[in-house]
Parts: C-alpha cells; structure tokens; sequence
C-alpha cells in the first residue's frame, strides 16, 4: 500500500508524533510507501476565505463552494490545496493522527476538511457517500485523549465517544472512504492534568505503541466499519423501513 499519515499535532515531540513515528517504522518495514502530511510544520492555512480565489467565479458574493467547483474544474485551485488532493489521490490508505480537542478534531484539521474536500471535485450532490470518488481508499482515525476510556463510554462524563467518532468518519465516508474502527489511546496527560502515577503512566504509553504498533501490521485484513448506502436511503434520504437496522430493539 502507498500510506498517507495526516499528522496534526503543533508539538513534534508529544505523543502524537511518537504514535505517528511508530506508524511510519511499522508501515516501512512492512514493505509500504509513506507519505506525511504534517499540517502545523507545513503552515496548512485551515481558513477557507474569499483571498485563496486570485480569479472569481462570483466578483460580488462570496460561497465556498461555488469558488470551489469552479476552480476544480478549470484546473485553478489554490496550489497547497490541489497538492492535498494529489496526496489523496496516490494513497490506499490515510491515517488521520490527532489529539481529541473539545470533543472533536483540532482546528487545523477540521479547516483541512473544508478546504480539500472541494466541492465538484472529492464530492457532488451525486457523488457521495458510497458513490464518492475516494471509494476503494481507506482511512483510519487514530485518536488520543485527555481523559480516561470509562469517561468516555456511554454513560461516561466525557461523551461517548462513538458518538464523538461518528462526525469524523461521517465525513470520510461521504467523500467515499471506507473507514475501519479509530485506533483510540486514552488518558494522555496534557494541560496539568494526572490520573495515574508517573511511572504507571510511562508504562501505558509504551503498551498503547506497542497495541498500535501490532495492528499495523494487521491493517490489510480488517473490515471497514457498516455504512448504509444510496441504495439503503429512500426518496428523503431516510433509512427505508425494510432495512434490517430498523428492526433493532
């Protein structure tokens, strides 16, 4: 496979670089071909604004998407961001490396979605979801968080994070990625905040590299997580009532 990590941490020697570390030497020695996006040294500019058009579809009112198809099909788009795009397009797979912030991926990363899943070009109105021009790429989410794995489970004070996950991969999938299960490492200390002893805590994050490490090596035969599709959805984009996830208690 030909890998693509997009790495977004501001700090290269957290914990994030070193997952993203890991990922590049497994991968490597596995005989793949990666590629890292690293969104903070590369000075990624999130903003999707009228100033990144040097030539306007529309001089008087400003839409992203009408800028954003219209510079894909004529070939104009800003040139960092038709770069991401050619990155896409070469890999199998795209790790997606991020700390949890507010409940969601940081900023930087959110602004890499609104300005490389370009309008006309990674989606239309009829090319999404399972129709989407990524179908046959996947990707993986590996996540770290602040607080600790039963804070985020279904009744857990941080959220569930299935829930938190679903936006994320939502998107993905909607430019046509299969998305397997995220990669998830809990209670990565940050901001001041302890909830195990110093020594206890070394210990975890050596045994989350290694946890990581081993699944990389697995990644060729994992399922993407279950989708409904166009042909799932009836004429109001609802789930159709013969479908059998209708029929869970």
């Amino acid at each position: 496979m030909h890998v693509l990590i997009l790495y977004c941490h501001p700090e290269p020697h957290s914990f994030n670089a070193a997952l993203k570390d890991v990922a590049i030497e497994v991968l490597e020695n596995e005989g793949h071909t990666v590629e890292v996006a690293d969104l903070y040294a590369e000075n990624f500019d999130p903003v999707e604004r009228p100033g990144h058009f040097t030539t306007r579809a529309d001089a008087e009112v400003f839409s992203a998407l009408t800028e954003q198809r219209h510079h894909f099909e004529s070939n104009t788009l800003p040139g960092k961001i038709q770069h991401e795009i050619d990155r896409l397009w070469r890999a199998d797979l795209v790790i997606l490396q991020f700390p949890l912030w507010w409940h969601a991926q940081p900023a930087m990363l959110k602004g890499w979605f609104d300005r490389v899943f370009v309008y006309g070009g990674l989606y239309s109105g009829s090319r999404r979801f399972d129709r989407g021009p990524l179908r046959g790429r996947r990707a993986l989410c590996s996540v770290t968080t602040g607080a600790p794995a039963a804070t985020f489970s279904r009744f857990g004070r941080s959220a569930d994070i299935t829930t938190l996950m679903w936006p994320i991969h939502c998107s993905l999938y909607y430019v046509g990625f299969e998305v397997l299960a995220p990669q998830l490492t809990y209670g990565v200390q940050g901001g001041g905040l302890s909830y195990q002893a110093e020594a206890s805590f070394r210990c975890q994050l050596e045994a989350d590299k290694t946890r990581w490490a081993r699944r990389l090596t697995q990644l060729e035969t994992e399922a993407p997580l279950p989708f409904s599709g166009w042909a799932d959805w009836d004429e109001d984009g609802v789930l159709r009532e013969t479908h059998p996830l209708r029929w869970r208690p």
